[in-house]
């Protein structure tokens, strides 16, 4: 069982998922490499002069896995809340783990097949999104959302510091206290 699975490495995913792999928390990423993401070019993410969505995303996936996080090039197709936590399905195998971040972008097929409340999008071209509270919290106990399907702006800067908010939350409730990563100088 993981701690943590974190559907979608767009920004928003893997975002979330370098933090809860660097917290120490067992990790899964399960993305299908249809992140809205690979067709950007950045020049306003703070401290990147430049670069483009593909080589973003490589190198979100690159950090994550720096800290452990486990990688798989799979597409989702369900959730389900078990009496022990949940469980995301795919095409071809199903994972289990405490909580499960959705950060799939404009893709809402797997929240709407779940269960998950679904409210009109509030960003140009966005239609629908996922209801959340300010934790990142749906109406599925142990199921989170974050980034664009929550309604984060479809920057990608906003969108990886709503996945880092939405799984420092969950690292701080799996601690039982408020959890800070801060790295400093030596």
């Amino acid at each position: 069982m993981y701690d943590i699975i974190v559907i979608g490495a767009g920004s928003a995913g893997a975002s979330a998922a370098l933090f809860a792999a660097k917290a120490g928390k067992k990790t899964l990423v399960i993305d299908n490499d249809k992140s809205i993401t690979k067709r950007a070019w950045m020049e306003n993410h703070y401290g990147v002069m430049e670069m483009s969505g593909p080589d973003l995303i490589e190198l979100g996936k690159k950090q994550a896995a720096k800290f452990g996080a486990e990688i798989i090039n799979e597409t989702a197709v369900n959730i389900v809340k078990t009496d022990e936590g949940v469980t995301v399905e795919t095409e071809n195998q199903t994972y289990q783990a405490k909580h499960v971040i959705l950060a799939t972008g404009l893709m809402i097929d797997v929240a709407e097949k779940a269960g998950l409340t679904i409210i009109p999008g509030t960003e140009p071209r966005v239609k629908s999104i996922v209801k959340v509270d300010q934790n990142g919290k749906t109406n599925i106990e142990g199921v989170w959302a974050a980034g664009a399907i929550a309604g984060a702006s479809l920057h990608t800067i906003i969108t990886a510091g709503d996945g880092a908010k939405v799984a420092i939350n969950i690292i701080s409730e799996l601690n039982g206290e408020r959890y800070v990563d801060h790295d400093v100088l030596k």
